[in-house]
């Protein structure tokens, strides 16, 4: 069989690059399958920065779509629709070259464009983020921008798409109209070099610096653990725009035991050095950083929100989950495991139990079994 993936770039360090890479990796060396990956965005000097296997094939179409942003109003609409049609052109004459039996549009970048592509291939939208996140005002920084996302762009996609998929069972119910959709959750496959031992003063943090990361929460949050535990250590690991927004909200309030350390290629290492995890995030579709921790033996303290901690973490069995946005809460509860040498061991155990049921075999194998059903079925 042969799969098309279709997202905007390849370049950055987040989760959904990361696992796109992995199951691309899987598709081609355990199950034989062609598989394309597809980057919208890419940048013509940029490398993945993840390695994909030998026989997984990358083509990069280097639409200049940011290029609209040089422009105000009405010139950018211009541009803009300038964009979408060349992109619209270049990518349907690459499906075409290729022929594939499916095409994954990650996401919902562009989402309602891969799903209305010309092609007998199945359509499948693979949702990395929830549904309510992309109606958010975190997407969205109009009131005109949520209208067209909520009354055209998700019943466009639903009318499209003939399979969505999410990462948790929650963001499925908000897909009423769609075709079809299925809950398939995300593994990790990352070597581990080593187990928390849960002695360390350290607390991470990983992820893009987003606001839908949540990371001026946590700094925030830091600020009140901060004069309890000062001999306690916040590392935050991840790149991205607000980058310098957050060093002067760390500066403005005086947080000597925060470090923003940007991007790395052994994360590994970070979480076995680390104790506890914490997750601030507005909204998660999976949340491949929990996962990940808790393989390494780290509890994690989560903030509850749509909809992807509540789907891994047991609360108050393997790690904690805070109601969204009770910061206060959330600072009690990393207090209560930095106090607590014996309860984070407890919840390192758990931890790695529960993340052992996220197995990368069982659940590549589901996709296995959908691809096969659909390809059957045409």
């Amino acid at each position: 069989m042969k799969i098309a993936y279709i997202l905007p770039s390849l370049e950055s360090s987040g989760g959904a690059e990361r696992i796109i890479t992995e199951k691309a990796n899987y598709f081609s060396m355990h199950f034989g399958y062609e598989v394309t990956i597809i980057t919208l965005f890419q940048r013509i000097e940029s490398q993945c920065f993840y390695p994909l296997h030998e026989k997984v094939r990358l083509i990069n179409l280097h639409i200049p779509y940011y290029t609209q942003y040089q422009y105000k109003y009405p010139k950018r609409l211009w541009v803009k629709l300038k964009i979408y049609f060349q992109m619209r052109k270049e990518l349907s004459q690459t499906i075409s070259s290729i022929n594939p039996d499916f095409i994954i549009g990650v996401s919902y970048s562009k989402a309602d464009l891969v799903c209305t592509i010309p092609s007998k291939a199945i359509k499948i939208i693979e949702c990395h983020e929830p549904r309510a996140l992309k109606a958010s005002s975190v997407y969205n920084g109009s009131f005109i921008s949520k209208l067209y996302t909520s009354n055209f762009y998700f019943k466009k996609i639903e009318k499209n798409a003939d399979i969505i998929i999410t990462l948790n069972p929650d963001d499925k119910k908000e897909w009423k109209n769609a075709k079809r959709v299925e809950f398939i959750p995300n593994f990790s496959s990352m070597p581990i070099t080593g187990k928390s031992t849960c002695k360390a003063k350290r607390v991470i943090a990983v992820g893009r610096l987003r606001d839908e990361k949540g990371f001026d929460r946590l700094i925030d949050i830091w600020k009140m653990v901060s004069t309890e535990h000062p001999f306690w250590m916040l590392d935050i690991f991840g790149e991205g725009p607000l980058k310098s927004t957050l060093e002067n909200q760390i500066k403005k309030n005086n947080i000597s035991n925060i470090i923003l350390h940007g991007a790395t290629s052994d994360i590994s290492k970070e979480y076995a050095n680390s104790s506890i995890c914490a997750v601030t995030s507005h909204f998660e579709g999976f949340s491949l950083v929990i996962l990940e921790a808790m393989r390494h033996g780290v509890p994690c303290v989560a903030f509850d929100c749509p909809f992807g901690p509540r789907s891994i973490i047991k609360d108050s069995q393997c790690g904690f989950l805070v109601d969204n946005g009770d910061t206060s809460l959330f600072a009690e509860r990393l207090c209560c495991l930095i106090k607590d040498e014996e309860l984070r061991k407890r919840f390192s155990k758990s931890s790695i139990e529960r993340a052992s049921t996220f197995d990368v075999n069982a659940i590549m194998n589901k996709w296995k079994v959908l691809l096969e059903e659909l390809n059957c079925a045409r």
